[in-house]
């Protein structure tokens, strides 16, 4: 009989045990979801449902033992499905799984946010994108203009054909389009011998290329850029985002910590800001992908830190193989396993006999 009480009691400090780990994951999960609970309500609520899962599981494994009498076995068997359902399943396992896999890859997930929003913001403030475009207008008018040169000095060097003549208006007539010009003079000068000919190849491209660097420096002139408003708020976010960068590498930031991912000015408060400023000046960033595109510029912006931190999003993602590769499903089993111990723990130590 002693050795039996021993046995009990075995059975229930590794109940305890494994049920502090449970408890422990899924209060975690509540407090990064609803931080503004006190950590303390959040472990009540969670001790609670799992005592109650537990009775769940008690109640299935002793309607089901033929060994003992036990009313109405048919009713506490499908109560204790129900209860195990609820408790379990809809809220003890998806926090549990959450919390590890959370714990797992916060780190990689908020620094992949922080660098991928510094770069669009650092695109903003140097213009990048629209400079680059502007740099390409500027590149395809040097190329066209080439092109037409070597035309023009084809004709003026062929021998065959000299003189100025309808071939050559047209190319004229090219150039003062391209150039944005009413007209491109022509100079008055011999062409005779070859010499001369080269010589007002050469005069010409001169004449072209003048006209030519200053259609280049409207273009780059005429690029759009953020207002002063919005470059003061650019320098602003980008200047907090380092800063927070740099704390969370010092160890100032805890990423576990839901006060510091959730307060005001937290982590998931300036990445959420910094993602309204992309989006704000969303015609000044050449997007990595269309998911970039689409999540920077959704009507409601939802950072990947926001989302790994909600249960339900991160639960989301899963299913929709966002976390390909991460690990989720180990984390399952893991969570699983660590519940199916603490009920079995938990039956041997309460186990229904007829002593």
């Amino acid at each position: 009989m002693e050795q039996k009480n021993y046995l009990k009691l075995f059975f229930l400090i590794a109940f305890i045990a494994f049920a502090g780990v449970s408890c422990w994951a899924t209060a975690e999960s509540l407090h990064l979801l609803l931080y503004t609970w006190p950590v303390a309500l959040c472990w009540v609520v969670t001790v609670g449902f799992f005592v109650i899962a537990s009775l769940g599981t008690k109640m299935i494994v002793d309607s089901l033992n033929q060994n003992v009498y036990v009313e109405r076995r048919g009713t506490k068997l499908i109560f204790g499905i129900i209860i195990l359902l609820v408790f379990w399943l809809v809220c003890s396992m998806p926090t549990n799984t959450h919390t590890f896999f959370y714990r797992t890859v916060v780190n990689d997930v908020v620094n992949n946010d922080l660098q991928k929003t510094t770069d669009y913001l650092a695109q903003i403030k140097e213009n990048v994108n629209n400079n680059d475009k502007a740099g390409k207008q500027v590149q395809e008018l040097k190329n066209n203009i080439e092109i037409l040169l070597g035309e023009l000095e084809a004709e003026i060097m062929n021998e065959a054909n000299p003189g100025f003549g309808p071939k050559s208006e047209e190319i004229f007539r090219k150039f003062a389009k391209l150039l944005g010009v009413d007209k491109i003079e022509p100079l008055n000068a011999k062409a005779g011998s070859k010499q001369e000919r080269q010589r007002l190849c050469d005069a010409y491209r001169k004449k072209i290329y003048t006209v030519a660097e200053s259609k280049a420096a409207n273009i780059m002139n005429s690029v759009s850029k953020p207002s002063a408003e919005n470059q003061k708020e650019v320098d602003a976010v980008l200047k907090s985002l380092r800063t927070m960068k740099k704390d969370i590498s010092d160890g100032k930031i805890n990423l576990n910590s839901a006060e510091d991912m959730e307060d005001a000015d937290g982590v998931c408060d300036k990445l959420n800001t910094a993602y309204n400023a992309v989006k704000k000046n969303d015609k000044f960033v050449n997007f990595k992908s269309e998911e970039d595109k689409a999540e920077f510029t959704a009507a409601s912006p939802i950072t990947q830190t926001k989302r790994l931190i909600s249960v339900f999003d991160a639960w989301e993602g899963f299913l929709k193989g966002e976390f390909e590769g991460h690990g989720f499903t180990f984390w399952i089993v893991m969570s699983v396993l660590v519940d199916i111990a603490a009920f079995i723990f938990f039956d041997l130590a309460f186990k229904k006999t007829d002593d």
